[in-house]
């Protein structure tokens, strides 16, 4: 019996390991969420300010995260993870190191928040790159695999701004960002115990030729597919009307409130709705198109962010917050496993980079957009101007026949 059982554990510690290390690095940003723009809005006051802070560590994601494909394929997949959450855990460190020596100032943020975001896109595309090789280890469905996977990130969206909330009202947000350094190890760590097939140095005969012509394949192969161009089009429109949501207007309206437990509240919400989500796309996806699930998770989105516009009372802000979650959280795996699915071996850590920037090319336009509207014409009032376009992208994806290949 023990023999038995340990037979399917050994088959899943790949996956188990991959999971926790996406746990861990995630949960370390899921605090940096909460502090960071709260440590701006303690400092200046001006919500431009803590916009600043979060484009700059948005803007470089752009680059680092359309180059992040290429390095996975040519330097491997587990050596590029470790080294992402190194330089992670070394540039949120220092934050709390020049708060006690030379002290913070707004620039001074900026390039610090720059410097630890900028490498994260690889880590995650290194870490996603994994999980085919840990289906076929595990003898899962790959759906079931992507649903797991997504799941653990809303996990750890759910414990980081939470924990960051009431790490900041005990400790302040300067000391927090140590536990944030702490997630970023403790990563580290778990990616050092994973041994699986496939996350080594590349063979010569794959690997890119160089950092250019690899990235070049990459987008001409996104491009070329209808599939994965229209889905990296849609998500480039929800990034840039939905992410200002969560790092600037409720940050900004909590610090108003003087409640920063309650903007970690909301932000749990959300990843509690999106655990469940995600979680049950694993038995959906056998019963329902997954066009279907991606047309409700768009609509639903954006029919919550009207509500959210409003501003009502806290309880139907974290009613919202769940749903949006809940109906959202099917996407993560539907994009990986158009990914997966749709890429070769060799070529997958580029594709899933060059998706990824696609997200991250409409972060800074939204933080940089959302930051000086606030302060010129109030929370709500750009609350609204973010939530009516999203609605118009929910129409659109209607009539998007792209979106019907997803069931082919």
């Amino acid at each position: 019996m023990t023999a038995a059982l340990a037979t399917p554990v050994r088959r899943l510690r790949p996956l188990i390991l991959i999971n926790l290390a996406a746990l861990l690095s995630a949960t370390g940003n899921g605090i940096t969420i909460v502090a960071l723009p709260w440590l701006v809005l303690q400092q200046t006051g001006r919500a431009t300010d803590a916009a600043i802070v979060a484009g700059a560590a948005a803007l470089p994601l752009l680059l680092s995260s359309l180059f992040s494909g290429t390095v996975v394929d040519r330097f491997g997949r587990r050596i590029t993870s470790l080294v992402s959450d190194s330089f992670s855990a070394i540039s949120v460190a220092a934050i709390p190191i020049m708060a006690a020596t030379l002290g913070l100032s707004v620039p001074l943020l900026a390039v610090l928040a720059a410097i630890g975001a900028v490498f994260d896109p690889a880590g995650i595309a290194a870490r996603e790159s994994m999980l085919p090789a840990a289906t076929r280890e595990s003898g899962w469905s790959l759906d079931r695999v992507n649903s797991t996977y997504e799941a653990s990130f809303n996990v750890a969206y759910l414990i980081g701004p939470g924990v960051g909330g009431v790490l900041i009202g005990f400790l302040g947000a300067v000391n927090t960002l140590w536990v944030t350094a702490a997630c970023f190890a403790l990563s580290i760590g778990t990616v050092l115990l994973l041994k699986l097939d496939g996350t080594g140095t590349p063979d010569r005969e794959t690997r890119p030729a160089s950092m250019w012509t690899g990235t070049v394949e990459g987008l001409k192969f996104v491009w070329q597919s209808r599939l994965l161009r229209t889905i990296a089009l849609v998500d480039m429109a929800i990034v840039a009307l939905y992410m200002p949501v969560e790092s600037v207007l409720f940050p900004a309206y909590f610090t108003k409130l003087d409640r920063p437990t309650q903007l970690g509240w909301v932000v749990m919400a959300m990843s509690v709705g999106g655990i469940i989500g995600a979680l049950a796309y694993g038995a959906l996806a056998a019963r329902f198109q997954r066009r279907t699930m991606m047309l409700v998770a768009v609509s639903g989105l954006s029919v919550c962010m009207v509500g959210m516009a409003f501003l009502p009372s806290l309880w139907v802000i974290l009613t919202l917050g769940v749903l949006i979650g809940l109906v959202f959280g099917p996407v993560g795996p539907i994009a990986n496993y158009a990914m997966q699915s749709r890429s070769p071996e060799h070529m997958r850590g580029r594709v899933v980079g060059v998706m990824t920037s696609s997200a991250y090319a409409a972060g800074p336009l939204g933080y940089l957009v959302a930051g000086p509207l606030i302060d010129s014409v109030g929370i709500q009032a750009t609350f609204f101007g973010l939530a009516i376009p999203l609605v118009l992208v929910a129409a659109v994806c209607f009539g998007l026949p792209a979106l019907r290949e997803l069931d082919r």
